[in-house]
């Protein structure tokens, strides 16, 4: 069985509206609810065995938060340009391609991506929030055979839940 959890980064800040939108910190509310979401998976039981994340920097910053309180190496977690505001099926495609003997997943990136694939893949959601997880199982053993035929939702929590 393979797990995937859809991670949204933390709310980031606005406070220097010309700043690089790659370049966007997290905003003090973000700060607040990166390590209280980990916490949450924490106790859910997730162990998670590989971390796949944008390498903007609020996406960045709320993998290693999490990593940090889900005792992952900050150092074993993938960063990907190709995940900065990308389309699901771009998502999907970087999912497929995660190694077959990683089983629980978390992938941190960006809206409108990240709602569309979790409508692909057979989820309900008009907009997951920022810092908001949704999670997948798929009962295979290659990640290459992950869609939509096979996925079932598993849970799915935001901070104001």
């Amino acid at each position: 069985m393979k797990s995937l959890i859809i991670y949204r980064h933390a709310k980031s800040s606005w406070d220097d509206p010309y700043m690089d939108d790659h370049k966007r910190p997290l905003a003090i509310r973000g700060l607040r609810d990166a390590p209280r979401m980990a916490q949450r998976l924490k106790k859910r039981g997730v162990s998670p065995d590989y971390f796949l994340s944008s390498d903007a920097e609020r996406a960045k910053a709320t993998a290693y938060i999490t990593a940090e309180h889900l005792h992952f190496s900050k150092t074993d977690v993938i960063l990907s340009s190709s995940l900065y505001h990308a389309t699901a099926n771009t998502i999907l495609k970087a999912v497929r391609k995660i190694p077959n003997d990683k089983h629980t997943v978390l992938v941190f990136g960006h809206n409108p991506g990240f709602n569309e694939l979790i409508e692909k893949l057979g989820g309900e959601i008009d907009n997951l929030p920022t810092c908001g997880q949704f999670g997948f199982t798929f009962e295979v053993d290659d990640w290459m055979a992950t869609g939509p035929d096979n996925a079932e939702i598993w849970f799915v929590d935001y901070p104001k839940k």
